[in-house]
């Protein structure tokens, strides 16, 4: 397929009238072709209204027809074969292995929300029988289900160009909940996102669905970002990316004369805890799993293990040993923008040169371009309570060693983190009772706990969580990963006294979709399509 540098409005191809962005090859630091004007204000209005006029036909269709698009999508992906898989990797200078696992995840992903809206158990019917004669007063016909929110803005990320991009993990719960989707691609892999649109496109087509379900929008600046979160059209946004992103697009939408949500998944440093008898019986092990972790895609994904926190002693000791020789056997990798390396190197300079800290290792340096060279750091737990820049993210491959005088340290300093994506404890049989007295407080902290194992990797399935409290995301109740990613974007409709005739089949008394419902107070034992 040639690349057209143009953008999708429905199914139009147009052309940005805005300074271009082109994608960059990471490891040389060249241009790639070709360019991708920006899109403009009117063009938003463009995408806004298609999406709009799209939205009530389409929040309506059957549940098999939503599916299938959904399923289109995944075909289409494939279909697109090794050309995706080598434009992501020039433009990303990720392996194509790991895009190749990317790329399955992100089509498994697609079939999983396909699952999930055939069953139908989202709409969360329930049904309250009218009681004409109760005393002292009748009970109206109560009718419940879940619909669209609305068309959706999308924010692609910067680290996974497939499974958190143009048809990731926002689109594809935004589609199955029946709301049109309109992405503003991520300006690192334009060409990625152009190639992943046009495949969706074809799936709108192939489908039948109103041509407004989905577009696509370039831009180099703030001008399509705002102007998508601030249009009245758009009723919640979908954002993965940094802090101050994040942020800007809240205020953007919280002053809004209709306030809007904004799903940002933000900032985590994912705190691993080293307890005492894990720690003593395989510091060597951990260590290994630990630096396999950290450097494991240059460290950028948003479950790096920025964090470990463990009590002083010999154990720890040789763990720091181990760490330090694991560490410095690691090549320097190739980071995804030049943007994204720069802001690594800053963040890894203010830690070097932070008094509280000192460097335990540092990776081999690279030759070339953009070339992360894996660090770690150590600091004592009075420094880490008493100085809030050491809880900063270092995205790439650096993480910071906290060292616990008692275990009431160690409590101090798990009450002061900001609220994580995952916090990780590593424990034996004989650790239980210590872990199980700071349960309380982790929960509190993050949206995934894990016991030995290590926090990159993100499975997709109905389980998952893949969110927490501020600043991991901007809301604490919703995750971004697994079949519960739909909630983000259905709201609630009672229906009172409604002729059946009138009522949406989810909510028929013969109940045509087989939907296990809430019926008058019990849940219906099984799903009748089953």
């Amino acid at each position: 397929m040639t690349l057209t540098g143009h953008m999708l409005i429905g199914q139009h191809t147009v052309a940005g009238n805005r300074a271009a962005i082109h994608g960059i090859n990471p490891a040389t630091n060249a241009a790639l072709e070709p360019a991708y004007a920006g899109g403009s204000a009117e063009h938003v209005e463009q995408a806004c209204a298609l999406a709009w006029a799209a939205l009530d036909a389409y929040r309506e269709t059957t549940l098999s027809a939503r599916a299938d698009f959904l399923e289109s999508i995944a075909a289409e992906i494939e279909a697109l074969g090794d050309e995706l898989i080598n434009r992501a990797h020039t433009e990303t200078g990720l392996p194509p292995a790991r895009l190749l696992g990317e790329r399955g995840r992100t089509c498994q992903q697609l079939r999983m929300f396909a699952r999930t809206v055939r069953a139908g158990e989202w709409l969360d019917v329930r049904v309250d029988n009218a009681q004409p004669q109760r005393q002292p007063l009748p009970r109206s016909d109560l009718r419940q289900r879940q619909i669209a929110l609305g068309p959706v803005a999308v924010f692609g990320a910067s680290n996974f160009p497939l499974a958190f991009s143009v048809a990731g993990g926002d689109t594809a719960s935004a589609l199955a909940a029946g709301c049109p989707v309109v992405v503003k691609a991520h300006s690192a892999h334009p060409g990625t996102s152009e190639l992943v649109g046009r495949a969706l496109a074809r799936a709108v087509k192939a489908c039948g669905m109103p041509e407004g379900v989905f577009s696509l929008l370039y831009g180099s600046g703030r001008e399509v970002g705002i102007a998508l979160v601030s249009d009245p059209r758009i009723k919640a946004v979908g954002f993965t990316g940094s802090r101050a992103g994040g942020l800007a697009l809240i205020q953007a939408a919280q002053a809004r004369p209709e306030p809007i949500p904004v799903y940002a998944e933000m900032s985590s440093i994912n705190p691993v805890l080293l307890f005492p008898a894990a720690l003593q019986n395989r510091a060597q092990a951990l260590a290994e799993g630990f630096v396999g972790s950290l450097t494991l895609g240059a460290g950028q994904f948003c479950t790096n293990p920025g964090l470990v926190i463990a009590r002083k002693g010999p154990a720890l000791d040789e763990f720091m040993a181990a760490t330090a020789k694991c560490i410095e056997t690691r090549a320097a990798q190739t980071m995804l923008t030049p943007g994204i390396y720069n802001a690594y190197e800053s963040a890894v300079k203010a830690l070097a040169e932070n008094a509280s800290a000192r460097i335990v290792a540092a990776g081999q340096i690279g030759t070339g371009a953009n070339r992360g060279q894996a660090h770690v750091f150590v600091t004592q737990a009075a420094n880490f309570l008493s100085d809030h820049n050491l809880q900063a993210e270092a995205f790439g491959a650096a993480s910071l060693i906290v060292q616990c005088s008692s275990d009431d340290e160690i409590r101090q300093v798990t009450e002061q983190l900001e609220g994580q994506l995952t916090v990780t404890l590593h424990l034996d049989d004989a650790d239980l009772e210590q872990a199980r007295s700071l349960l309380p407080t982790l929960e509190h902290k993050a949206g995934r706990l894990l016991v030995n194992g290590w926090p990159t990797g993100v499975e997709v399935c109905d389980a998952m969580v893949h969110g927490g409290p501020f600043p991991a995301t901007s809301d604490a109740r919703t995750t971004s990963v697994g079949t519960a990613a739909i909630l983000r974007f259905l709201r609630p409709v009672c229906y009172q006294d409604f002729p059946d005739s009138l009522l949406p089949a989810a909510l028929k008394q013969a109940n045509p979709l087989h939907l296990r419902r809430l019926l008058d107070g019990q849940r219906e034992a099984s799903n009748h399509g089953e």
